[in-house]
């Protein structure tokens, strides 16, 4: 097995499931506006829609793997800054 290979923490839920992109982003896009730690309960509620349990938990056991959110005790913080090298150069037009 490769060092890249995504391995999912083991959760012990009678039926996985697996999010959309749009649950992805959705859940993304709410933990890094909050701009503060966030229990998996606060989440819940804030998010616009619904989301089942096993879900979340799996879009944030992918946010922890790619560095995006720091997990510890049930409790969630962004921590991603992107670096865009495009924003950096001088000069360059991005149409």
């Amino acid at each position: 097995m490769s060092p890249e290979t995504l391995i999912m923490k083991k959760r012990e839920y009678s039926e996985q499931r697996s999010p959309t992109l749009n649950t992805v982003l959705m859940v993304e896009d709410t933990i890094r506006k909050a701009g503060e730690v966030l229990t998996i309960g606060k989440l819940k509620r804030m998010l616009p829609k619904q989301v089942m349990h096993q879900t979340l938990m799996a879009v944030i056991d992918y946010l922890e793997y790619s560095g995006k959110v720091v997990v510890h005790d049930d409790k969630v913080l962004w921590t991603f800054k992107p670096q865009s090298k495009l924003k950096k150069m001088q000069g360059l037009a991005v149409r």
